[in-house]
């Protein structure tokens, strides 16, 4: 029952120990909800919930305490609500209800914990405070910035040089700062921009503070895992490491880092500043969600990811092909094979692959949901009609075998053929006929 995973800090795959088996503890970067998500930002939530799920059967039900906050204060966000003229509530609402149901829609089960920036200012104020306090941040022109060079762990995850981290956290040129590489924790806000009260004026938080602050109130000042996109490394898992060490006596903030890759769109990363997008909400309306997350889990969650529309038909056949060996069976024991493939730093490609090799049906439901797939029943999944839609289905159904008795097979193929052109294949067996959409 070992589970092992790659972790970042470490480079390589490290067996999977936790601090508490009875209260395992897991936090994910969520969104920040200023515009409706792509399907690359489906692939956290995927793979951690598919995680989530493998530590549940490995230690217990209630065996993980999983975190995954949302981002309700960013700039980008105040921007959307200044060009809609609207508070940035409204930005923040519509685009989490957004995500949660192209989540849901995907198959992820909501964490048990979703930390709003926007609640838990009091708590990043008083991590600053403490911060200030240790000589690891200082104040300046309504400002509060880390120090960098008070941490001489600094840099430790993306084992980056000193140039490069200042080149890659893109960090403001300020004359209020003492050191180019140092960050933001608090920042002031005009009048007409959304702030909070603090020791430093009115305002509101940066961004990296946010993780590390709703982490200890939440989960403890050391986690088991920490995770998020490839993206995070630098600067914002880096920043957060440091905070939360400075703040907490040198004690480590996470015991194990994952990170999955990208998905892109051929030769670029898939991302909205690139145009290159591409929405659940658009995906939905041609697949099922479980289709998607299929697709997701396809390849090694830390290897990119390329999405293209034969990668979906791919997982639609497989999924096909797997629905009709499970048929409507009952979820049993699921299959070693699948769960150790699983357990070796979540390998997916290769769960996939030996689904199709359970030759139980129960085992083969059981085997597969904790991938999240094969959830539904056979009949939902070929069929996808609402109750009317079906009856009517049946009804030529019915018809065309009344016909065909009759030896009135030009009726029998014209029902047929009426069927397929709106996409509904039938297909006859011994014990009758049966039917799906194509």
């Amino acid at each position: 029952m070992t589970i092992r995973l790659h972790d970042t800090m470490a480079r390589e795959k490290r067996e999977f120990v936790p601090a508490d088996p009875t209260r395992i503890t897991m936090y994910v970067c969520g969104p920040t909800v200023y515009g409706r998500a792509h399907i690359g930002n489906m692939r956290p939530p995927v793979v951690f919930d598919t995680l989530a799920r493998l530590i549940r059967h490995d230690y217990g039900a209630d065996s993980l305490v999983y975190a995954r906050n949302v981002t309700d204060i960013d700039d980008k966000i105040i921007e959307k609500a200044a060009d809609e003229g609207v508070e940035p509530a409204v930005i923040t609402a519509r685009n989490e209800a957004h995500y949660l149901e192209d989540t849901g829609a995907l198959g992820v089960t909501p964490p048990d914990l979703a930390p709003h920036a926007t609640h838990e200012v009091p708590v990043m104020v008083a991590m600053i405070e403490r911060l200030i306090a240790e000589g690891h941040a200082y104040e300046a022109e309504g400002h509060v910035l880390f120090a960098v060079d008070s941490d001489p762990d600094y840099g430790g995850l993306s084992r980056r040089d000193r140039d490069a981290m200042i080149a890659g956290a893109r960090v403001e040129v300020a004359p209020y700062k003492r050191d180019p590489a140092d960050f933001v924790l608090w920042k002031p806000s005009a009048e007409d921009v959304i702030g909070f009260d603090s020791p430093w004026g009115r305002g509101r938080p940066g961004w990296h503070i946010e993780c590390s602050a709703m982490i200890a109130a939440h989960l403890g000042e050391t986690i088991d895992i920490h995770g998020g996109g490839l993206d995070l490394v630098f600067p914002h898992h880096e920043n957060e490491i440091a905070q939360s060490r400075c703040a907490h006596g040198g004690a480590p903030l996470a015991r194990y880092w994952m990170h999955n890759g990208f998905v892109d769109m051929g030769a670029e990363k898939m991302s909205k500043s690139l145009g290159n997008i591409i929405t659940p909400e658009q995906l939905l309306k041609e697949h099922k969600g479980e289709t998607l997350r299929f697709a997701l889990l396809s390849a090694h969650y830390r290897q990119p990811l390329p999405w293209s529309g034969k990668l979906v038909e791919q997982a639609k056949a497989t999924l096909d092909g797997l629905y009709r060996k499970v048929g409507d069976a009952t979820a049993t024991a699921p299959d070693p094979a699948v769960i150790d493939a699983l357990r070796d730093d979540l390998n997916t490609p290769l769960a996939l692959a030996r689904l199709g090799q359970v030759d139980d049906p129960g085992s083969l439901k059981a085997s597969a949901m904790l991938l999240g797939v094969l959830e539904g029943s056979a009949d939902e999944w070929f069929q996808g009609a609402d109750a009317a839609q079906a009856a009517a289905i049946e009804e030529q159904i019915a018809a065309r075998a009344a016909a065909k008795q009759a030896r009135d097979f030009a009726t029998a193929d014209r029902i047929r053929e009426e069927l397929a052109a709106d996409g509904i294949v039938l297909e006859d067996g011994p014990e009758g006929t049966t039917w799906r959409r194509g």
